[in-house]
């Protein structure tokens, strides 16, 4: 049962405000370091953690009111120059703003927070008191203590267990958490030993130890730099924030469009009624155009509308990532400012939350491996703070999200070599890998060319996943870098996830679409420009080989007439070209997905304008489905297919 039982709403509303305020205050302190004597910034936090109290106040959460307030005491002398700044007042700030994230986690399971860390509670006092020194604030600490419901009730202790060799001592770990030993077997009548219980839980009072152990653990703790958000929970317990805030001046833009679509409704009612009534004049038939015309402008206006209320500012997603690149640059005794471009860019609300781990993952690398230490930047000619950018921008219909730093670079005949090492390619492939495809082996799985394995990260480690991430919404991953001044990742995202402009193929006369973002330009395929290289059919566009897919043989059709056409397409791994019967144009599609049963290399269904339904293909999953995604059919089989025996024989 939940400890806010009737104040589920205000809870709700309390850690979406409180999360936005802690995640500001996370902001503001990495620019308070830079700054300390900047009062604005100083009157900003202490005003956080006031209101962060207050609402917590409200939830009689009293341990994080308790927390709050001795923070809000620190700032309070810090900004009347009562105390100054020191690295060892900052730490003990940043480990408050940690904790009180900890205690939000709790709240999001309805659970009231235990106390803080008894340690981090005693530098706080100590720093208020001015009494901070760097000995005292460098002490490890203790064991943090967990949260846990009230201890009202008492149950009678259940029977020992005993432990097996690959299992921890349950009757120990149990009277660690309790304080109460296990008693053992008592004969009837006779009153075992007391151990407390949750009042809500008095049927664990039969169960074994571990059976209590494990469902009165409270959630991990983790002290790791870097680490964002509620820590300790399991990716089955993570939920999305499936809420939305909206500019109330969208919302007013889409009730006007409904009302004036409602208007025109009732003029076209009225003309059909005209003409029913048998009013077939020019007159009427010009008004009932017209009136059509109208409600597809109003139509296509109502829909762009609904989509921007879809649109968040990316800086929403941005303002936990200084933070976590402080941390972690501390952690590393580098000197690191992360450089933040383009918050007020929007972007679909639902990618949001799928881009936050690989943005990490990209930060923590650039921080780790992309800056060098700084004793080699000092030999190299360069500043010792090194800059990380974060920078979003819109091009065109896509969204471009740039992670740079100003380190080392990539050495691409290195990323070779270690790729060759490692067994993931081999010699021949290695000869042939141009620079873009050298640092795209970064993205094979199990490639790395980290010497030593970190608990952070490493240049290639964990790559793989942010490109699957990436691909999942419909978008791409580049690597840019040169030796000595640095390395960028571009990732390019479509503006929304609910509209993808496609290009329209057909398979005789049965059309599929596919991705625009993928295709570069549309080919006619002539008979004699087919090349044979290493078994499969190609051709030379602008002096580049290219393989050649006939979109029958990924789908495993067969072939219903000759292929006359190729379209040119490109991803963040290869380009080939998709050979196909004809194609119907360009269209944006409203993506329905596919939950009960999807197709291998269907992305999702739309519906033309005629009404036909049309798959919408997963290229990179057909591509794959081929078992060499390097690989084609050969330039006998492309001829055959194109009924050219001449050539094929």
């Amino acid at each position: 049962m939940s400890d806010f039982s009737g104040m589920e709403d205000l809870l709700q509303d309390f850690l979406v405000e409180a999360g936005d305020l802690l995640s500001g205050v996370d902001n503001k302190l990495v620019d308070l370091e830079r700054a300390p004597n900047d009062t604005g910034l100083l009157n900003d936090i202490f005003r956080g953690f006031h209101t962060i109290k207050g609402g917590a106040g409200f939830l009689n959460a009293a341990e994080l009111v308790t927390l709050c307030h001795l923070t809000e005491n620190l700032f309070d002398k810090l900004r009347n120059g009562e105390l100054e700044i020191t690295p060892e007042v900052m730490d003990v700030i940043l480990s408050s703003t940690g904790a009180v994230r900890d205690m939000f986690g709790y709240l999001e399971q309805g659970v009231q927070p235990g106390a803080a860390d008894p340690h981090l509670i005693e530098n706080l006092r100590l720093a208020i008191a001015g009494s901070l020194s760097h000995e005292v604030a460098a002490q490890p600490a203790p064991e943090p203590v967990r949260a846990a419901a009230p201890l009202r009730a008492v149950a009678a202790a259940p029977a020992p267990v005993a432990p097996s060799a690959t299992e921890p001592d349950w009757n120990v770990l149990f009277e660690t958490v309790t304080g109460t030993a296990v008693a053992a077997p008592t004969p009837a009548g006779v009153p075992s030993a007391p151990v407390v219980m949750h009042q809500s839980d008095d049927e664990l009072a039969h169960k074994s130890p571990e059976q209590i152990i494990k469902a009165a653990v409270g959630r991990r703790v983790t002290d790791k730099p870097g680490a964002s958000g509620p820590v300790g929970r399991r990716d089955s317990e993570k939920q999305r924030d499936n809420s939305i805030r909206v500019d109330t001046a969208r919302l007013d833009q889409v009730l006007n469009l409904s009302g004036e679509i409602g208007l025109t409704k009732n003029r076209l009612n009225a003309l059909r009624s005209d003409i029913l009534n048998g009013r077939n004049d020019t007159e009427t038939l010009h008004a009932l155009d017209l009136a059509v015309s109208q409600l597809d402008l109003l139509v296509s206006d109502l829909q762009n509308a609904v989509m921007k209320t879809r649109m968040q500012p990316i800086g929403r997603l941005f303002q936990k990532y200084p933070r976590i690149a402080r941390d972690l640059a501390r952690n590393l005794g580098k000197d690191v400012e992360l450089v933040l471009s383009g918050e007020e860019t929007e972007i679909d609300k639902t990618m949001i939350e799928d881009l936050s781990d690989p943005i990490i993952h990209l930060i923590r690398n650039a921080v780790d491996h992309g800056v060098e230490e700084t004793q080699e930047r000092l030999a190299n000619g360069k500043p010792e703070k090194s800059n990380v950018r974060l920078e979003a921008r819109q091009e065109g219909d896509h969204i471009v999200i740039l992670v740079a730093d100003d380190g080392r670079g990539m050495n691409a005949e290195r990323l070779r070599a270690k790729a060759v090492e490692k067994g993931l390619i081999t010699d021949e492939e290695a000869n042939t890998m141009d620079e873009r495809q050298s640092f795209n082996l970064v993205f094979l799985p199990g490639f790395s060319m980290a010497s030593q394995i970190s608990d952070v990260s490493g240049r290639g480690v964990g790559m793989d996943v942010v490109r699957t991430n990436i691909q999942k919404l419909n978008g791409s991953i580049e690597i840019r870098s040169s030796m000595g001044k640095g390395t960028t990742f571009i990732i390019s995202l479509p503006l929304t996830l609910a509209i993808l402009p496609v290009l329209l193929v057909r398979l005789g006369e049965q059309p599929f679409a596919v991705p625009l973002s993928m295709v570069r330009e549309i080919l006619p395929i002539e008979p004699a420009e087919v090349q044979e290289v290493g078994g499969r059919a190609t051709m030379v566009v602008r002096g580049e080989v290219l393989p050649i897919m006939p979109l029958s043989s990924l789908l495993g059709w067969d072939p219903v007439q000759t292929p006359e056409y190729g379209v040119l397409m490109q991803s963040a791994e290869q380009s080939f070209i998709l050979a196909i019967d004809s194609f119907a144009g360009r269209e944006d599609a409203v993506i329905k997905s596919l939950d009960d049963f999807r197709p291998k290399g269907v992305a999702g269904v739309t519906t033309l304008s005629n009404g036909q339904i049309v798959l919408i293909l997963d290229m990179k999953e057909l591509l794959g489905a081929l078992g060499d995604s390097r690989g084609g059919v050969s330039r006998r089989a492309l001829l055959a297919a194109m009924d050219v025996p001449a050539l094929a024989a």
